[in-house]
């Protein structure tokens, strides 16, 4: 098992955890959006909601 993680949200720069244990905090976020693209890594929780409001698909799971 993985331990958590430190990452730097690739659309704002801010730092976040992620525990792929299955403690993370988007394990519990309701936005969904599509894997990221090439190059482009997970998103901070403020960035998730932005993108997600602003999907066509409504991005609520």
């Amino acid at each position: 098992m993985q331990g958590p993680r430190r990452l730097t949200c690739s659309r704002c720069g801010t730092e976040f955890g992620c525990d792929l244990s299955g403690t993370c905090w988007c394990a519990e976020e309701t936005a969904r959006l599509p894997m990221p693209v090439k190059g482009e890594d997970c998103l901070c929780r403020d960035c998730l909601r932005k993108a997600a409001a602003r999907s066509p698909d409504g991005a609520q799971a």
